[in-house]
């Protein structure tokens, strides 16, 4: 989008403030067209998924994405603890450098030690974010709705805060709207809404709140048309920042006529 201002996260530049997963796709296709038809250029893929050698895999997306319009945002999903996400943090980069991208040093990360409610863990998402970052990593940690944790991962040198907006893949849409404002309002870092959002206007509604971007998977990967929702979500990303930059008219309690008599008559 022309003129559109550029995200900014660690020393790296981005048109897109959309960002999306790569996992659920029924299809390899699907989530192929998903990701050229959102025109995102940060796609995050979970490291467990991946295979350890690009060299005979000739099925993996990895193979068929040209890296030159993209860049590969490892995550360390379902890494129970600090260790193995910083494990899996280590391991991301390597297989980042196998598709050209030896300076990035990005992770998305995640540790969830709860099996049912998949709740990321401040604990262990703290401990892993501060070693990473001595390491030289461009750490998005992604948290609950925490004001006060977001601070704290932010104090430690996270390059962004990554809220999530309700449990992952639930679909609920933006149930912290309250929480998600306050860390907003405060982050001196980009807020990236992570997880829940299921449809377009939610999408919308988090960047009109005043969050940088937003992180999507299921939403788009289990549509009807996977394509046509990341469509749908690139454009609701575009109009809610617009929106939020714009700056919406104040609220009141009563009618008020877009053309009234005075206004008339001074134009007449």
């Amino acid at each position: 989008m022309e003129n559109f201002d550029k995200l900014k996260i660690g020393d790296k530049f981005f048109n897109s403030r959309l960002m999306l997963g790569t996992g659920k796709y029924r299809t390899i296709p699907d989530a192929i067209n998903s990701i050229e038809k959102s025109e995102c250029e940060l796609v995050t893929v979970a490291i467990r998924r991946l295979p350890i050698s690009l060299k005979n895999d000739s099925t993996s997306f990895l193979k068929r994405l040209d890296w030159s319009k993209f860049w590969l945002l490892p995550n360390t999903a379902g890494s129970q603890t600090a260790e193995e996400a910083i494990r899996m943090a280590f391991l991301g980069h390597e297989l980042a450098c196998r598709i050209g991208q030896e300076d990035n040093f990005f992770v998305k990360l995640e540790v969830i030690s709860d099996p049912k409610y998949l709740l990321p863990d401040p604990i262990g998402t703290l401990k892993a974010a501060e070693f990473l970052v001595k390491k030289g990593f461009t750490v998005l940690p992604y948290i609950n709705a925490d004001p006060m944790l977001a601070l704290h991962l932010e104090d430690l040198g996270c390059a962004t805060v990554m809220p999530l907006g309700s449990p992952i893949g639930s679909g609920q849409g933006l149930n912290n709207l309250a929480n998600i404002q306050i860390i907003i309002e405060n982050a001196n870092v980009p807020v990236i809404v992570d997880a829940g959002i299921g449809t377009a206007s939610e999408a919308a509604n988090a960047m009109e709140l005043g969050a940088d971007a937003v992180l999507l998977n299921t939403a788009v990967a289990q549509a009807k048309n996977p394509a046509q929702m990341a469509q749908a979500m690139k454009l609701a990303v575009q109009a809610g920042r617009l929106s939020y930059l714009a700056g919406r008219m104040e609220k009141k309690y009563y009618a008020n006529a877009s053309s009234p008599l005075n206004q008339i008559s001074k134009l007449q």
